[in-house]
């Protein structure tokens, strides 16, 4: 599968694909003139990429974990510190929605007075 078929099927610019390949993601099988060709499991490479990312890895972790050629090398504490690092998220933002929604329907006349709100002021 050419760059091109790559760049359309997968959504990831040919920019990208080619910084990918620089950094050692991914790598190419070959040419077809001038454009680089890649094997059919790419898209799946590029997938597992996309995952890492949206996890938070930066790059040179994700390319330790998927590993040269295709052999993962998975670290698992840094895949149980990740996991942590998430859940801490989702605390901090599941609490953030509370309040908003709190706010949204407490009809105190100052933020300040609502009950809630009160404690987390320094007085």
């Amino acid at each position: 599968m050419d760059i091109a078929e790559v760049a359309r099927q997968s959504g990831v610019p040919a920019s990208t694909l080619r910084f990918y390949e620089e950094k050692g993601l991914i790598s190419s099988i070959g040419r077809q003139g001038l454009r680089r060709v890649f094997s059919s499991n790419i898209l799946e490479r590029l997938a597992l990429i996309a995952l890492g990312r949206s996890a938070g890895f930066s790059l040179d972790e994700i390319a330790r974990m998927i590993g040269a050629k295709g052999n993962p090398t998975i670290d698992r504490d840094l895949l149980t510190n990740k996991a942590n690092e998430l859940d801490k998220t989702i605390q901090k933002l599941t609490a953030m929605r509370d309040d908003l929604r709190y706010a949204a329907v407490c009809f105190a006349p100052s933020y300040v007075e609502r009950p809630k709100f009160r404690c987390l002021r320094k007085e």
